[in-house]
């Protein structure tokens, strides 16, 4: 039996009606899923899979669960990245992006320090900045989703 597709409904308003979803897709071309970056665009695809989880944006997670698949991250990972922590799956670099992610998304910075240093120990300090931008644009995104009301359903 064929899989049912899924869509999505905006549920509380047409993000097109003021001037800001414009801006946010220029982010989005910048650090999106479909942006060249100079860093892995596996962990780029993780960070922004985890931002998705953290915000609980469904819209976002089928999303990038679907992309992190299409760019070769394997199942287990995509599926198992909620619980990142208790898992050996994920390189040490990419724990650093998971943790940063988090602790990027938590928005405080009891702590944050450690986090830093430990992705010192992997990245740039562009490649973190990039990072840094990925997480960002994915808590608009998620924001943006939420407020409008987002909501996948079977076609």
């Amino acid at each position: 039996m064929p899989e049912k597709a899924v869509i999505f409904t905006d549920k509380r308003f047409d993000p097109d009606v003021v001037p800001f979803h414009d801006l946010a897709k220029a982010m989005a071309k910048a650090y999106g899923f479909s942006a060249e970056l100079p860093i892995d665009k596996q962990a780029a695809q993780l960070a922004r899979l985890r931002v998705a989880q953290k915000n609980q944006c469904s819209y976002c997670v089928i999303l990038h669960s679907d992309k992190a698949r299409e760019v070769g991250i394997h199942t287990a990972k995509v599926d198992g990245v909620s619980a990142w922590q208790t898992s050996d799956l994920y390189s040490a670099e990419e724990r650093a992006v998971l943790a940063y992610t988090d602790a990027l998304c938590e928005g405080h910075d009891h702590g944050f320090q450690v986090v830093h240093d430990e992705m010192s120990k992997h990245y740039s300090t562009e490649d973190i900045a990039t990072f840094a931008a990925i997480v960002i644009n994915m808590n608009v995104w998620t924001r943006l989703k939420l407020a409008q009301g987002a909501t996948p359903e079977f076609n």
